[in-house]
């Protein structure tokens, strides 16, 4: 029951994380695209109220006449919307989701006793810590360099560099698809604390001085949009990492990490093209095709190297392997999880007919992805993939 009860919160929460997340990222590109695309006010009267920029638009069948104020404008409307709620849903949910799928049961999910034998205590302490860190330090060097001469550039490159170490210690810290999973957290986490500690706050400032008729200090806005812009950077790694999941041929190659770094590398050079093409439309920077470049030269490398190695033919055997040498490995090694009493994913092992049934899917992950067992918990050797590969090769035959 308690297995059935977790499917049920997991199928929720990962449904209300998704409509969240597409709701936060959804009002992020939009404010992205709109700050790119404004263009200086032609009205005499929207310059006099303090409008830096403007945008026409049309969609649905309506007109659209969005504007920016430079500081704030002459008074505050009677309803204002406060964009936060997007951002601290998906985070709440993201995390209920983490905790129940991963925290829960740290032994099969976090720990891979080859790449780290941590007790699960000691897991989750490292996994939470890993969320904490990263913020104190990323928010450090905002801090720090954030407002310094060429400091975009100094805080970017620093930026990189932390990502590209907790990649490198996440990988080789946990379980390969928790690290991936727990790096997207870890980017998610600062993009819900910039929202939370400084966008947030800056903007209940603005309307605070606003009401109390004090001057707007302009630093709340350029902070802001600071933090804003990093997270529409942070987007669409955290999607790759939390997408990954699905993918073992990823997480669980040898140099996990550098595929992770590539993988975010490219997503935030395809972002940079996204984010300066709508600047390129209006006159004001080149077009940005080479970052688009970068990142599509990036994956089809990765395609390339990922690209498994073909497996030698079955070596020639005095007999045929059949299901009475490979039932008892799967007995041993698969049943505790894929049988009667616990059918993980619907998948069965435990009769002759099921693995004939799963026999392609059993290959693929025990034999060519080696992601089965789960963190190879059961134990299962060498010796007894490559059994299952030669009975797969010669026919996978029931009897």
């Amino acid at each position: 029951m308690e297995t059935y009860l977790l499917d049920w919160a997991n199928l929720l929460l990962r449904w209300l994380h998704v409509i969240v997340g597409i709701a936060w990222i959804g009002s992020s590109f939009y404010f992205v695209f709109l700050d790119s695309s404004l263009t200086p006010p032609e009205d005499e009267q929207l310059k006099k109220d303090g409008v830096s920029g403007e945008l026409w638009a049309l969609h649905g069948g309506g007109f659209y006449h969005p504007v920016k104020f430079k500081a704030a404008p002459p008074q505050l409307p009677d309803h204002l919307h406060w964009f936060y709620w997007e951002s601290y849903s998906t985070w709440l949910s993201g995390f209920a989701l983490f905790l129940i799928s991963y925290l829960w049961s740290p032994s099969v999910y976090l720990i891979d006793p080859s790449v780290m034998p941590w007790s699960p205590a000691g897991a989750i302490a490292a996994a939470l810590a890993f969320l904490v860190v990263f913020w104190l330090l990323y928010d450090g060097i905002c801090r720090t360099l954030g407002q310094s001469e060429n400091g975009d550039a100094k805080v970017g490159a620093l930026v990189l560099v932390l990502v590209c170490v907790a990649a490198y210690a996440a990988t080789h810290m946990f379980a390969g698809r928790a690290a991936f999973l727990l790096m997207g957290a870890m980017l998610a986490t600062s993009m819900s604390a910039n929202v939370f500690f400084w966008i947030i706050p800056g903007q209940r400032t603005m309307v605070a001085d606003m009401k109390a008729g004090r001057p707007v200090d302009p630093i709340h806005g350029i902070r802001g949009k600071q933090r804003s812009v990093h997270n529409t950077y942070f987007t669409l790694p955290v999607l790759f990492a939390m997408l990954s999941n699905h993918y073992s041929f990823t997480y669980s190659h040898p140099q996990n990490w550098l595929v992770l770094i590539g993988m975010m590398f490219a997503g935030a050079a395809i972002r940079q093209f996204f984010v300066m093409r709508h600047g390129y439309k209006l006159g004001r920077n080149p077009h940005p095709w080479k970052y688009a470049a970068v990142g599509v030269v990036v994956l089809l490398a990765l395609i390339v190297w990922l690209k498994p190695a073909n497996l030698p033919a079955a070596a020639a055997a005095p007999e045929k392997v059949g299901m009475a040498q490979v039932q008892p490995v799967f007995a041993q090694r698969c049943v505790m999880c894929h049988g009667e009493a616990l059918q993980s994913k619907g998948v069965r092992l435990d009769s002759a007919a099921e693995i004939k049934k799963n026999a392609q899917m059993v290959y693929q992950q025990a034999v060519v992805q080696k992601t089965m067992p789960l963190n190879n918990a059961t134990g299962i050797t060498d010796a007894e993939r490559a059994l299952v590969a030669q009975w797969f090769q010669q026919g996978a035959t029931a009897d």
